[in-house]
C-alpha cells in the first residue's frame, strides 16, 4: 500500500443513501448531508477526477449537487449500497513493484455490527470499486476498515488494538495473526500498535477507535499525532498515552518517529455532548490538502502545521462539522486510488 501522498489518478467516494445515519428524508436531513458529503466532492474535484458512487437511481440526484466548474472532474456509478463511508468499506489500494495496480478487500461488518448501519450490500462495495478501477483483487478474511489503518510508504502501520482485536470483529484473532494479516494485504513488515482512539469514538455511532482522527504519517517524515490539551476532557489522557508510545516508535527502517502535535479544537462540547473533532481526519490529494475546519481558533494554527508536514501543497480548510456529527470526517469519505 502507498502512502496517500502519492499521485492519484483519482478519488473515490459514496454518496449519502437513506439509513438510520443519514435519515430518509431527501428534502430534510438526508438531503442535508448530501449536499455537504458533495460539498467535499466538489472541493476535491479543483485537483483530481472525483468518482462517486450512488445507490441504484440515486445519480441523477447527486448529479445536481455538482459544482459547474468541476463537473467535468466528476463521474459516477451506480450499485447496490447502504452507507457512504468508502474509506471503510472501500478497497485499499495497493501498488505492485512491476506497476499494477491492485486492491485489498477486507471484510465488512459495519464496525462490529453496532446495529446503526446494514452491510448487506456495503459489504461488496469494495470488490465493486476495485473492478471498475481494474485492479487485481486480493480478499483478505479479516474484518477491517480504512480508517483503521495508516502507512507510511516505508514499510510501517499504524493501528489500534480496539479495532483489530474487536471481538465482533475479529474474535479468533490476536496480536500475532493481525500482523501477518497486514504483512500479507498491505506489504508492511512493521506494525505500531496503539491501544486505544478517541472517547466518542466508542460510542454508539463510533469505530471503537479508528486510527485516522489519531495520528497519520505525511510525506516530511513527521508524524502528525491528535493532541487535546484540555484536562476537563476525557481525550487528555487518551493522547498523553498515545503520545507517549509513538515517541518511542519507529519505522520499518528503524528510524525513530518525529511527532508533531496537533492541538485539538479548543471547542470541548457541541449539542451537550463532547466532540471528537479531529484535524487528523485530512484528505492529502494531488496539490492539495483538504483539511477538516470546525470555524475554531485552532483551524488557522493546524493550517500553518500543515503546510509545513506537506510541503508544495495548497491547504484547503473545509467545514466538517456535519461529516463529523454522522460519525467521521473528510478522511473517512474519501478513499484514493494511486496513479501507476
Amino acid at each position: 500500500m502507498p502512502p496517500e501522498w502519492v499521485r492519484h489518478t483519482r478519488t473515490w467516494m459514496e454518496f449519502p443513501t437513506a439509513n438510520q445515519t443519514f435519515g430518509a428524508d431527501s428534502d430534510g436531513e438526508l438531503g442535508h448531508f448530501r449536499g455537504v458529503w458533495m460539498g467535499v466532492t466538489n472541493a476535491i474535484a479543483a485537483f483530481e477526477p472525483v468518482s462517486v458512487v450512488c445507490n441504484v437511481g440515486e445519480s441523477d440526484i447527486a448529479r445536481r449537487l455538482v459544482a459547474p466548474e468541476v463537473a467535468a472532474n466528476i463521474e459516477f456509478f451506480e450499485t447496490p449500497i447502504n452507507d457512504a463511508w468508502v474509506r471503510d468499506s472501500g478497497p485499499t489500494f495497493l501498488v505492485h513493484p512491476d506497476g499494477r495496480l491492485g486492491a485489498t478487500h477486507w471484510r465488512f461488518n459495519a464496525w462490529g455490527n453496532g446495529g446503526f448501519s446494514e452491510f448487506h450490500d456495503e459489504q461488496h462495495v469494495g470488490a465493486f470499486i476495485a473492478g471498475l478501477a481494474g485492479a487485481e483483487l486480493f480478499s483478505s478474511s479479516m474484518v477491517n476498515e480504512g480508517g483503521g489503518i495508516h502507512v507510511d510508504g516505508r514499510g510501517t502501520v499504524m493501528i489500534t488494538a480496539t479495532v483489530q482485536l474487536d471481538p465482533d470483529r475479529n474474535p479468533t484473532l490476536n496480536a500475532e495473526s493481525v500482523d501477518t494479516e497486514l504483512r500479507a494485504y498491505l506489504g508492511a513488515t512493521s506494525t505500531v500498535w496503539l491501544p486505544r482512539g478517541l472517547t466518542k469514538d466508542y460510542d454508539r455511532f463510533g469505530t471503537r477507535g479508528h486510527i485516522d482522527i489519531v495520528a497519520c504519517f505525511t510525506p516530511t517524515g513527521v508524524v502528525l499525532a491528535h493532541s487535546q490539551r484540555d484536562p476537563q476532557h476525557p481525550d487528555y489522557e487518551v493522547c498523553r498515552e498515545n503520545l507517549a508510545i509513538l515517541r518511542a516508535s519507529k519505522h520499518a527502517d528503524g528510524t525513530p518517529f518525529e511527532v508533531v502535535e496537533v492541538p485539538a479544537p479548543v471547542t470541548l462540547e457541541a449539542d451537550g455532548d463532547i466532540v471528537d473533532w479531529s484535524y487528523i481526519n485530512h484528505y492529502v490529494c494531488n496539490d492539495a490538502v483538504i483539511m477538516c475546519a470546525f470555524d475554531d481558533p485552532n483551524d488557522e494554527v493546524v493550517a500553518e502545521i500543515a503546510a509545513k508536514a506537506y510541503p508544495g501543497r495548497r491547504i484547503v480548510l473545509h467545514d466538517a462539522r456535519d461529516v463529523f456529527a454522522c460519525g467521521g470526517g473528510i478522511h473517512c469519505i474519501t478513499q484514493q486510488q494511486p496513479a501507476v
